[in-house]
């Protein structure tokens, strides 16, 4: 199974096959994340851990393009464990599992999640869903595996969250992309890279894109949904049509529908993926937390 850090940024060479593990209490459960493709770089970056003030407005003005709506306040937790809030949430009609652990099917998504590690029930359900011999989300170093379970390499990621500087607004160019453009769409994730994205992911939310030519020059989109929230994913630029800010034009279209809704907007990306996240806290985005990204390997058969 391939999880990844999804989003992504020129070089699009952050994107590689993972779930992650986050420094939350073993409670929390371990949720999969993504990492960005941005054809932008803006001046200045941040590198340090930074948390948004709670509560902190989703709103501008109609002149701006964004609808000067209030969200609820947010709830962060939720975005502790998004794959199991989105899954036993807004996309339960997608989800494959029961009480403990969901996943999404192969054509979908590689997001799998649990409940809770504390349930020592989580690890026969985990192979009830997955199988022996298979990779799932590991679980916080905290939490120790029962025998035969392996961990896997990890690497590091971001979470990022919107703040009251991010402006959303309707794209004159963006077009709503469905079933008939996937072949254009998969190809385009092919090279430029930007994370997971599979035959069917755009059931997952609304995604975008903007053509050039007859070009599906670059897209954008949503993908989990945890309570109160939407992840914008698969943001990939054509590295023809770089440079141009489309990137950015897509976030900014995909952050106004999603606070039409009265969600707010939140990303992921590989911590190594320094173009996407600088492009991200320029419109307004800001890391929440760092996470670790890995699998955890489920035994062989008995």
């Amino acid at each position: 199974m391939s999880l990844l850090t999804d989003t992504g940024a020129a070089p699009d060479d952050a994107a590689r096959t993972t779930a992650t593990r986050t420094t939350t209490p073993a409670s929390a459960a371990t949720t999969t994340a993504p990492a960005p493709s941005a054809d932008q770089q803006p001046s200045a970056a941040s590198t340090e851990t930074a948390f948004p003030a709670p509560g902190s407005p989703a709103t501008s003005s109609p002149a701006s393009g964004s609808p000067a709506t209030v969200a609820p306040e947010p709830d962060y937790s939720v975005l502790d464990n998004a794959a199991w809030s989105s899954l036993s949430g807004e996309h339960a009609h997608l989800a494959e599992g029961g009480d403990l652990v969901r996943r999404y099917p192969g054509d979908v998504s590689p997001f799998a999640a649990v409940r809770t590690w504390d349930d020592p029930r989580v690890w026969a359900a985990i192979i009830d869903l997955v199988g022996y011999d298979a990779d799932f989300p590991a679980p916080p170093e905290s939490v120790a595996l029962p025998a035969g379970w392996v961990r896997g390499d990890l690497f590091a990621g971001v979470q990022l969250v919107e703040t009251d500087r991010l402006v959303g607004r309707p794209d004159e160019e963006a077009v709503v992309l469905g079933e008939a453009d996937v072949p254009e769409m998969l190809d385009l994730v092919a090279r430029a890279k930007p994370g997971p994205f599979l035959p069917r992911t755009h059931e997952m939310g609304r995604y975008v894109g903007i053509r050039r030519d007859g070009v599906l020059a670059a897209m954008a989109g949503e993908r989990l949904r945890p309570t109160g929230w939407t992840e914008i994913s698969a943001v990939a630029t054509d590295e023809r049509f770089r440079g141009q800010g489309l990137a950015s034009r897509l976030v900014l279209d995909v952050v106004h529908h999603v606070r039409e809704r009265g969600a707010r907007a939140m990303m992921h990306a590989a911590a190594n993926n320094t173009n996407a996240i600088r492009l991200y806290e320029s419109l307004g985005f800001v890391v929440r937390r760092r996470n670790e990204f890995g699998m955890v390997h489920t035994p062989a058969r008995p």
